[in-house]
């Protein structure tokens, strides 16, 4: 049976975003797979774990690595004003449903979804 667990972030308040980040962190490590999306104000963020300014930044850092953030939102990092900080970490932008990430892509595929 495959785990699959897709975490849309859209809180931009740091410490909601940690915990997303441990969880995507932790279900990965549980077998699941995993992926982070990351959505809404929580765009914002991309600036500041660019700039290694948070405790968290390794957290950020190692769901990149493990392939784990399956993209940020074009239109919400543009509003956020973190589009080119995204293109400079090599973030994908999604923007399927209308400049924004579909969460219908991931139930196709079988994903449950949980928002944050």
């Amino acid at each position: 049976m495959d785990r699959k667990i897709a975490i849309f972030a859209f809180n931009g308040e740091m410490m909601c975003f940690a915990h997303a980040l441990l969880n995507t962190l932790d279900l990965h490590e549980k077998g699941y797979d995993t992926m982070l999306i990351i959505e809404g104000s929580a765009t914002a963020l991309l600036k500041d774990f660019s700039a290694g300014e948070t405790p968290f930044t390794k957290l950020f850092h190692a769901c990149m690595e493990h392939g784990l953030i399956a993209g940020v939102c074009a239109a919400c990092s543009s509003t956020m004003g973190t589009m080119e900080t995204a293109k400079q970490m090599k973030l994908t932008l999604l923007g399927d449903m209308k400049g924004h990430p579909s969460m219908e892509e991931y139930i196709v595929a079988g994903y449950q979804i949980i928002t944050l």
